[in-house]
This record gives C-alpha cells, structure tokens and sequence, in this order.
C-alpha cells in the first residue's frame, strides 16, 4: 500500500492518449483506471459522444497500467511512455 501511494506522488513516465473521433462514449476507460483520473469531457466528438479526458490536476497520475487501452472496445485510447 504504502509503495502504490509513493509511485501516485511521483511524476509519471505514462500518459494516456485519446482518439476523440473513434470514441463512442462508453465509458469503460474511466471505470477501469484504478487512480481515478479520468472524466468525460464537456465536449462532444463528431458522432455525438462525450469523450475522455484527463482530470484536471491529475496528469502525472497515470501508473502504466493500460487498462484503459486494454478495455477500450473503439480503440481510442493507448497509454504513451514519455521519453526522459
């Protein structure tokens, strides 16, 4: 417990990526991230949906754990390794 919670204050290496347009708005990506940080978006994308998006304040959060990527039906997500 104690090593998730110093890997969450940490800057992370991982962010993810979305692909608005493929997005059907299920939601699945923001149920499965075990952080929390994802939303939707106020927006709409071009077929109508809310996408996702990153809370705000929580874009170093991401632990690399792809499950979003994993769990996206649309493939409109994938989990990008910054480069240091």
């Amino acid at each position: 417990m104690v090593l998730t919670l110093s890997v969450l204050k940490t800057k992370s290496k991982y962010r993810p990526i979305f692909y608005p347009e493929l997005c059907k708005g299920c939601g699945i990506c923001i149920d499965v991230c075990p952080v929390k940080m994802l939303e939707f978006s106020p927006e709409f994308n071009e077929k109508g949906y809310h996408y996702p998006r990153i809370k705000d304040g929580m874009e170093d959060r991401c632990i690399g754990c792809r499950l979003c990527e994993r769990y996206c039906p649309d493939l409109a997500v994938y989990v990008e390794v910054k480069k240091e």
